[in-house]
């Protein structure tokens, strides 16, 4: 049986965990609201700025939810699909 390959999600981190990670040194991505596949060939660790998406992985029952204030981890070898309902704007590192 495959592992299962989980989105993990910070609700609203502290100020102190964001400048932990040196967040505000990462670069920032923008998407408008739109539909793709995606795989991560790396793992990413993205805090959502601004925005409403549904992340669907490969297999899921059920899609993860992201949105402003959420410190999001993707593990390398994630397939899913985005949905971005509201425009996106993310800080994200790779690694």
């Amino acid at each position: 049986m495959e592992e299962e390959l989980l989105v993990r999600t910070e609700h609203d981190p502290t100020e102190a965990r964001l400048e932990e990670l040196g967040v505000m040194d990462w670069p920032i991505w923008t998407c408008e609201p739109s539909e793709f596949p995606w795989e991560y060939d790396s793992a990413e660790t993205c805090l959502i700025l601004e925005g409403d998406v549904e992340v669907i992985p490969e297999g899921a029952s059920e899609p993860v939810r992201i949105g402003t204030g959420d410190l999001v981890t993707f593990p390398a070898g994630l397939r899913c699909v985005w949905k971005v309902h509201s425009a996106v704007r993310k800080h994200y590192n790779f690694g």
